[in-house]
């Protein structure tokens, strides 16, 4: 068989079958029912629909379209399977209604083609609801045919690269991004109803800040001028908080360069938003609330199972610092280790390796990162990050070497990163002068001195708690879905022939 075929015969077979289908296009052209040239068909129900409110429907004539997914063709009578969105629908097809010439040309489409279908609603002698059908209309011919029927699309890669065949062919694919639409929207409505505005900001950016990523670089030539792929929304946001704007949040897609797994593609969405005069306790309890309430909406539930473990949304979410859960995970307590070599001490006793250039707190982070990340299984905001890997959050008041913010932990995956926003220009500029330092030193995911953003601060930016939220992940979460590539309508994948 060739290699990316979607059917099950083999090579020569399958090209005779496409050749099929291409000549009864032709002859159907010929003949002047040429489907290419219908505009339009006025559908008024769906299979759903009709299944559920089969009382209201019985008798009545409806007008359906979708795929035809099954024939049988039986003499003077026949069924198909017709399939829209909402699921599929069975319809009953005579030669006694149809007429002869209306009957043959039924008899001649293939599994896979697009029809309209009009025709009254009945239960067969079986039971099964069912569309007597009055008429039968080509609207596409399918010139490939589908994968087989029973075991639909199992190879994952191309499920991924021929996503429109998958979306038809496998329901539960075609159901998680029903439910991805539905978790955007109810996120929407979870915010509006709190009094944020949504925006939108600039993807492409002379100075690609706000996170730890090494970003795509283009070029606009109409202004000679290099410039990157954002890979966060942060700055600009912040922007508006200093204008005034006192709740904003922008749902978009950002690029990050680099490599390709489960929880990571180099394109995702992610949600921002920033409310002045809070901090990061205000995002925890907005973050708690959120998360009910979309589940609650799109699940009908605050408890949900992902991949055999139960997570529950509606006790309150565990809150834990990030040194006390090192403490507790390892048995290394950095409230005792103070210098930077004492850190490094710690590190190769652990054999956990760290660049010449990482500080006290990027050590920290290592320790978390292997001894803890992986067990906070449910929901569990880490707390009080080190300063040095934090360069855009305020410190904690009671310890420098730490800063007010916070990464929510679901099942061992991060869904969430939140500050209280860092606003004091100086301390922002010292903070950028730190970072150009390691990209100096072979840093690629440090940021550069935004110039535009400091003058900005200089302005005065209230105070202000911020947050961002992995959208793919959280939808990954809430549909049961193991990798992100299942989430994403058309991931990032390599070339074809390669």
């Amino acid at each position: 068989m060739a290699e990316g075929s979607i059917t099950t015969a083999n090579e020569a077979e399958s090209s005779q079958l496409l050749q099929i289908r291409r000549d009864k296009l032709h002859a159907l052209k010929a003949a002047g029912k040429d489907p290419y040239q219908i505009t339009s068909f006025d559908q008024d129900a769906h299979a759903r629909q009709i299944r559920e409110n089969y009382d209201e429907y019985e008798e009545k004539t409806v007008r359906i379209a979708g795929r035809m997914m099954s024939k049988r063709v039986m003499g003077k009578a026949s069924f198909c399977t017709v399939k829209d969105l909402s699921g599929t629908l069975q319809v009953y097809v005579s030669r006694n209604d149809l007429g002869d010439e209306a009957y043959a040309d039924f008899k001649k489409l293939d599994v896979g083609d697009n029809i309209g279908v009009t025709g009254f609603v009945f239960k067969t002698k079986t039971g099964e609801i069912s569309v007597h059908a009055s008429q039968v209309l080509l609207l596409t011919k399918a010139l490939q045919v589908l994968p087989e029927k029973y075991h639909g699309m199992t190879n994952t890669d191309l499920r991924y690269r021929q996503r429109y065949v998958d979306l038809f062919m496998n329901d539960e694919a075609r159901d998680t991004f029903v439910k991805r639409s539905q978790i955007v929207r109810e996120i929407r409505n979870f915010l509006d109803g709190r009094g944020f505005l949504e925006v939108e900001t600039p993807l492409l950016v002379a100075n690609a800040g706000g996170a730890a990523a090494r970003p795509f670089f283009t070029h606009y030539n109409a202004l000679n001028q290099d410039l990157k792929l954002r890979i966060s929304l942060e700055l600009y946001l912040k922007r508006l908080i200093v204008g005034g704007m006192e709740r904003v949040y922008e749902i978009g897609r950002v690029f990050r360069n680099e490599g390709l797994d489960t929880r990571h593609n180099p394109e995702f969405t992610l949600l921002e938003l920033y409310q002045a005069y809070t901090d990061y306790n205000g995002m925890m309890e907005l973050t708690e609330a959120m998360y009910r309430h979309v589940s609650e909406k799109v699940l009908g539930t605050t408890k949900i199972n992902y991949c055999g473990v139960d997570i529950d949304f509606s006790q309150p979410f565990r809150r834990i610092s990030m040194i006390e859960a090192v403490r507790e995970y390892s048995g290394v307590d950095f409230d005792a280790i103070n210098t930077l070599e004492e850190a490094r001490q710690a590190a190769r006793e652990h054999h956990i390796e760290y660049a010449e250039r990482h500080k006290w707190g990027d050590i920290v982070n290592l320790f978390f990162e292997t001894y803890c990340e992986a067990k906070m299984i449910q929901p569990t905001f880490v707390c009080d990050h080190p300063l040095d890997v934090s360069p855009l959050t305020k410190k904690k008041p009671s310890d420098p070497r730490l800063v007010e913010r916070f990464e929510l932990f679901i099942n061992g995956s991060e869904m969430a990163n939140a500050y209280s926003e860092l606003n004091d220009p100086e301390d922002q500029r010292e903070r950028f002068k730190e970072q150009e330092r390691m990209l100096s030193q072979g840093d690629e995911e440090a940021n550069t001195t935004d110039e535009d953003f400091l003058r900005a601060l200089e302005y005065g930016m209230p105070p202000t708690g911020g947050i961002g939220y992995g959208i793919d992940r959280m939808v990954m979460l809430l549909t049961n879905s193991t990798a992100i590539r299942d989430v994403l309508l058309f991931p990032t994948m390599k070339p074809e022939n390669n």
